[in-house]
C-alpha cells in the first residue's frame, strides 16, 4: 500500500456563476486533473486520487488558481475551490473513485465535511501522525490566508509561474511588463507559496503509516 492522497472539493459559490462561465471552469478543472483519476458530482464537486501524497498540495494549488483567474466581467475573483486533502494508504489499483474506502478516501471526505465558511483547506494525514498534522495543519492555514487576498491578475501570474514559467516567459506569455509581473508575483505571495510547497513536501515524506 502507498502513501497516498485523495482531494475532496467544490467550487465555491457555483450556483451565482453564469452557466457558460460554469462549463468554462469546469473545463479548466478538467485539464489540470487530466493526469490523475478523478471523478465529477453533484455538478460542481469531485474527487482526485493521486498515488503520490507529494504531488497533491500543487495540484491543489493550480485548481485554485484556475477558479481565482477566471474572468467573469469582475475586477475581483468570482469563485474559488474549497478542498480537503486526505493523506493516508491507498489500495491499487483503484477502478472506482466514488466507491473506493481506503483510507486516503475515507479522511478527505470528514475532512471536507468540516470545511466552514471561514475555511477553504484543511490538508491531514491519520491521527496518529500528531505531529506532522500540526505542520499540515500551518501549510493549509497559511495557503488559505494568501489566497483570500490573491487578486485575479495576481492568480493568472501565479498560473503561470505554478506552471514552472520563469517570470520573463510569464511576462511575455501574459503581454506584461517583467516588472510588472515581478510586483504581480510577490503581491500574491509567491514566495510563501513556494514555501508552503517545499514544507509540504517534507511533512508527507516524514509520514510513516
Amino acid at each position: 500500500m502507498a502513501t497516498s492522497a485523495v482531494i475532496t472539493g467544490d467550487i465555491v459559490a457555483s450556483t451565482r456563476l453564469p452557466k457558460p462561465i460554469l462549463n468554462k471552469l469546469l473545463k479548466k478543472l478538467e485539464a489540470v486533473m487530466a493526469p490523475y483519476p478523478h471523478e465529477f458530482f453533484r455538478g460542481d464537486s469531485f474527487q482526485v486520487y493521486l498515488k503520490s501524497a507529494g504531488e497533491a498540495y500543487l495540484l491543489l494549488l493550480k485548481l485554485r488558481v484556475a477558479a481565482l483567474k477566471l474572468e467573469t466581467g469582475s475586477a475581483s475573483p468570482a469563485s474559488d475551490i474549497r478542498a480537503a486533502i486526505g493523506i493516508g494508504h491507498v489500495k491499487a489499483p483503484v477502478h472506482a473513485i466514488r466507491t473506493a474506502t481506503d483510507e486516503a478516501f475515507v479522511l478527505s471526505g470528514r475532512l471536507f465535511e468540516q470545511l466552514k465558511t471561514a475555511h477553504r483547506l484543511l490538508i491531514a494525514a491519520p491521527e496518529k501522525q500528531a505531529v506532522i498534522n500540526t505542520g499540515l495543519h500551518v501549510v493549509a492555514s497559511f495557503t488559505d490566508f494568501i489566497f483570500e487576498r490573491m487578486t485575479l491578475k495576481q492568480a493568472a501570474v501565479v498560473n503561470e509561474l505554478l506552471s514552472q514559467k520563469t517570470q520573463m516567459e510569464t511576462a511575455k506569455a501574459l503581454k506584461k511588463s517583467q516588472a510588472t509581473i515581478h510586483q504581480h508575483a510577490q503581491a500574491a505571495g509567491w514566495p510563501a507559496l513556494e514555501s508552503l510547497a517545499n514544507d509540504y513536501q517534507t511533512l508527507t515524506q516524514a509520514i510513516i503509516l
